[in-house]
């Protein structure tokens, strides 16, 4: 095969699958909102999600998207729910099943059971006139025409369809709770995600090592020394920010001058430093610090008036997860 033959297979296969979610967007109907409304208001703690095979996988993803967007759920393999696993349920909870046959035997033994916990049921199915679809309280229809692989069979449409479904049903049940960026962050402490919504507020240290651009050498050794920080920040009387002295501007001053007498914090500090904003995020910060040809490790905080209120480092983005 060619490459250009190679490529036109791939691109067939987003065509494909692009073609069958979008035909099931237009199905949407009231049947969507009420799936919505069962979950608001259930009156167990979680949501729960099962499935067998491809389907079981495509539950699992669906459960953390529900959990990162401020809707506890938990996932149960179809198998284990019925033999021994449902102890993690809650008499209440809601349960989305999917199925793409509508037909998978351990399911339709495990729906007859959580009727007897009160749980409302939404089936994700891909047949919707079928054994499952007949007796859950709503279906969400995933059904799609073909498979995207050659041979028309591989879980690929269908396993991109009922995912998608469960992406839209988190995302709008995230809208409709009005989850802030504030709560997102508290889902997302760290990786990539965390520092993209997380405060630098939240990571600073908030009293930064200061001294006046008249201390002298042997003083801001002294607190550079005493604050561990890697850095100190030089203020005028007004605390506005005048420069930073950094542990590698101490040892240059050592190297070009044996005798520290008469050497004052204005005299090696870098003027006008890179500095951040107390509302910027972690990534803010990250961008600031490494995305420049000469790498930096400290940055001042500053506020509106330049007032320093604060320093961070690399190694404060580090200590908290963020940095990958």
């Amino acid at each position: 095969m060619k490459d250009n033959e190679i490529i036109a297979q791939a691109i067939g296969v987003f065509r494909r699958e692009s073609i069958e979610l979008e035909k099931i967007s237009k199905r949407l109907d009231r049947n969507f909102v009420q799936a919505i409304r069962l979950i608001l208001e259930s009156s167990g703690r979680h949501v729960m999600v099962t499935g067998i095979g491809k389907s079981g996988k495509i539950a699992e993803k669906i459960v953390a998207t529900l959990c990162s967007t401020g809707t506890p759920a938990i996932y149960v393999h179809g198998m284990d729910a019925i033999h021994g696993d449902l102890g993690v349920y809650t008499p209440g909870d809601s349960t989305i099943v999917l199925s793409k046959s509508g037909t998978t035997k351990e399911l339709v033994q495990l729906i007859p059971i959580l009727r007897k916990q009160e749980s409302p049921i939404i089936g994700i199915l891909g047949t919707v006139n079928s054994v499952i679809g007949g007796i859950v309280d709503v279906v969400l229809d995933v059904h799609v025409s073909k498979e995207a692989d050659t041979l028309g069979i591989v879980p690929t449409s269908s396993t991109t369809a009922a995912l998608a479904m469960g992406d839209t049903l988190a995302v709008v049940l995230m809208s409709m709770k009005n989850i802030t960026e504030e709560q997102f962050s508290r889902f997302h402490p760290g990786g990539q995600l965390g520092r993209h919504v997380r405060k630098l507020r939240e990571i600073m240290n908030p009293d930064p090592p200061v001294v006046y651009s008249q201390a002298t050498f042997l003083d801001v050794i002294d607190l550079l020394t005493k604050s561990a920080l890697g850095a100190v920040c030089v203020v005028n009387n007004g605390n506005e920010l005048l420069g930073i002295i950094t542990d590698g501007d101490v040892r240059r001053t050592l190297l070009t001058n044996e005798l520290s007498v008469g050497i004052f914090a204005e005299d090696i500090m870098t003027k006008n430093p890179v500095t951040i904003r107390l509302n910027s995020t972690v990534n803010d910060a990250i961008q600031l610090m490494e995305g420049r040809i000469s790498q930096i490790s400290v940055l001042p905080v500053i506020d509106e008036q330049r007032k320093c209120i604060g320093i961070v480092r690399i190694h404060d983005v580090f200590q908290a997860g963020l940095l990958n």
